[in-house]
């Protein structure tokens, strides 16, 4: 992520809140559900004095199908569900890492961040890409 634009887009499906949906080794939970209200976020961020994760008002966790999306620009993270934009900041930086990616689990693939649902159709582009 650090090397510059990229947007990972996949689709969704759960009741239970909580839950990391695309993480990378060793690096930064980019796309999970928060474990009260189940609403889509972000931990992708820079290490920097005030590191902020991105958190919407948006749910994903009602038994449906949700297209959710995580995009960075070079300068903002944005967060899609359904194709509309639903969270957005501009943290400055992205921290770089070249581990591998995991689906449906946290980034040291702890037990207690495995997804409880479906992903299908996981999309990772080297571009900003607008749902």
């Amino acid at each position: 992520p650090g090397d510059g634009p990229f947007s990972a887009l996949l689709w969704v499906n759960t009741s239970v809140a909580g839950g990391v949906i695309l993480s990378q080794e060793n690096g930064s939970n980019w796309l999970l559900s928060d474990s009260t209200e189940g609403r889509l976020m972000t931990e992708l961020k820079h290490t920097g004095r005030t590191p902020q994760r991105l958190q919407s008002q948006a749910g994903i966790a009602d038994g449906q199908w949700h297209r959710v999306g995580l995009v960075w620009d070079g300068a903002n993270r944005v967060l899609y569900v359904d194709d509309v934009e639903v969270a957005s900041d501009a943290p400055g930086t992205v921290p770089d890492c070249t581990a591998s990616l995991h689906t449906g689990a946290g980034m040291n693939l702890e037990a207690s961040t495995f997804w409880t649902g479906l992903i299908d159709d996981v999309r990772i582009y080297n571009r900003a890409v607008k749902p």
